[in-house]
């Protein structure tokens, strides 16, 4: 690093896990990055995370210019400089993987978003579903609990069914009563996946309200699992593309105009 670079970061304080990225604004890129589960203590795990990225680095605090928060606890980071909502990081975050990209679909832990960008990149108009888990990591997450399986096995498991179970709740507490009535009726567990991740995309596209410009890029933790990509496809009936490391792309973004602020 040269002694007139200035680092900055941003803080993807998110519902199920907190993300952290350094950014070289000179060279635009991206220095280091982590992730940490989220906690009660979000600042401190925040901090703890940043610190831990520093460390590695070998770069002392005052080497960093501005820090940007967003996220679902943004407003909990302390140390950060400002705050910037998700969707307008995770729009800088993907055009900058992305630059080609008009439509973003983000889905995290708890809730799920369609971006819409102009051809400047900027957001033209967005939809966010924040009022029910179902279509969301935490109903991925209830599922495998159910089956007794990892996050990272569902994908294996809908590549397997043939005939995708119909889940019609609207509610994951619901869902899952479904689902118990489903495995008890002798249904197999890889129609059950595929049946909800299909589930999941079709909250996506009820969002879309009219056609997707593509391309469209798939971000957030969600995309990390296997199949997930697939159902969405199928949904959309258009090419997605998974955004290089997806679960970052709004710390990216956060850092990004944490850059523009130094």
């Amino acid at each position: 690093m040269r002694n007139d670079e200035v680092i900055c970061a941003g803080i993807d304080a998110g519902s199920r896990a907190i993300k952290a990225l350094l950014f070289d604004g000179d060279r635009q890129t991206i220095v280091a990055s982590g992730t940490m589960d989220q906690g009660i203590e979000q600042d401190t795990r925040a901090k703890t995370l940043f610190d831990r990225l520093l460390e590695q680095q070998d770069l002392p605090r005052g080497a960093v210019g501005k820090v940007v928060a967003t996220g679902y606890g943004r407003n909990r980071v302390t140390f950060a400089d400002t705050t910037i909502t998700e969707i307008t990081c995770h729009a800088y975050g993907v055009r900058h993987v992305a630059p080609d990209a008009k439509t973003i679909i983000e889905v995290g832990g708890q809730d799920s978003k369609l971006i819409r960008l102009d051809p400047n990149g900027a957001v033209r108009d967005f939809a966010m579903n924040d009022r029910c888990a179902a279509g969301t990591g935490r109903f991925l997450e209830v599922i495998a609990a159910r089956l007794g399986v990892e996050l990272d096995a569902l994908g294996a498991l809908a590549a397997r069914s043939r005939h995708p179970a119909s889940i019609s709740s609207t509610c994951v507490v619901f869902a899952e009563t479904e689902i118990v009535g489903l495995l008890a009726s002798g249904t197999p567990p890889d129609d059950i996946v595929a049946g909800v991740q299909l589930s999941i995309a079709r909250r996506v596209v009820g969002m879309v309200g009219r056609s997707a410009d593509p391309p469209i890029v798939f971000t957030g933790g969600v995309a990390m699992v296997p199949g997930m990509v697939d159902a969405l496809e199928a949904a959309l009936e258009q090419p997605v593309h998974v955004a290089l490391n997806p679960q970052m792309t709004g710390a990216l973004g956060a850092a990004i105009l944490a850059s523009k602020l130094a």
